[in-house]
């Protein structure tokens, strides 16, 4: 289990969303959303947050569930299913630039962009189902 969050805010009128850009060797290049598997005891809020924090340098709020995605991979030569839970979050403060190393950069991206660039299915899923979500929310909360 993991979680994170879709961050977004309203910039210069437009959505826009915060993705990480992590670039291994053996993976290549990949646009994801923040998120973390849960320290022990942690609730699966608390683990959003921090991931989030932590990944982006951004303190978050969380606003309301999005939802949980499920793949399946090979790690070590052990099958894993993996379910990752999903929160609406709106920035509090704190600077992209003191995102940590997990992810090589950290930006804001027109939400309308984001399914072009995330580079999982799931997370692309994800943020198409949540987009009327964000949108409303967005346009609930001033400027």
């Amino acid at each position: 289990m993991s979680a994170g969050g879709l961050v977004v805010r309203r910039s210069t009128g437009e959505p826009e969303i915060v993705l990480g850009r992590r670039n291994r060797p053996r993976e290549g290049m990949h646009w994801t959303l923040p998120k973390g598997t849960p320290a022990s005891g942690e609730s699966v809020e608390d683990t959003a947050l921090r991931e989030v924090e932590e990944e982006t340098g951004l303190a978050v709020r969380i606003v309301e569930p999005v939802g949980s995605i499920h793949y399946s991979f090979v790690q070590h030569g052990s099958h894993i299913d993996k379910t990752v839970h999903h929160f609406l979050m709106v920035p509090t403060g704190g600077s992209l630039a003191s995102h940590d190393h997990e992810f090589d950069e950290v930006r804001w991206v027109p939400l309308v962009d984001a399914p072009h660039l995330l580079s999982y299915e799931t997370e692309r899923e994800i943020v198409e189902r949540a987009r009327p979500q964000i949108e409303a929310f967005l346009e609930r909360e001033p400027a």
